[in-house]
């Protein structure tokens, strides 16, 4: 069984700065890309930033500039440092990622439990 499990929400003052953790667990053969996703209340869920397993990176143009996705393909794990956080990047963050489980030819998606970013004004 695959599981991505994301760290490191919380509450911070506007201006400061979060990292988020998101580690892939499991029966695992390989990963392609990893990305976190947001969903603030009333609002649908929309793309933050990806990273591939080569180091591409794509980001939200909300977010260019403050945040920085990578990985640690050894570790199967994704991280995201937010900086200069504003009030509107409150929201459940999620980590999603291509897995291949074991023993399957085929990659599928995979979403974590979300963590909970609060920014206060």
């Amino acid at each position: 069984q695959v599981q991505l499990v994301e760290s490191g929400g919380g509450l911070v003052q506007a201006g400061g700065s979060l990292r988020l953790s998101c580690a892939a667990s499991g029966s695992i053969s390989s990963m392609n890309a990893m990305g976190w996703y947001r969903q603030a209340p009333g609002k649908q869920r929309e793309l933050v930033a990806t990273v591939t397993s080569g180091g591409s990176t794509n980001y939200a143009d909300s977010v260019k500039g403050r945040f920085t996705i990578s990985r640690d393909n050894a570790k199967k794990t994704a991280y995201l440092q937010m900086n200069s956080l504003k009030p509107e990047d409150t929201a459940v963050y999620y980590c999603n990622a291509a897995i291949r489980p074991r023993g399957t030819f085929t990659f599928y998606d995979y979403w974590g439990q979300g963590t909970q970013v609060t920014v206060s004004s």
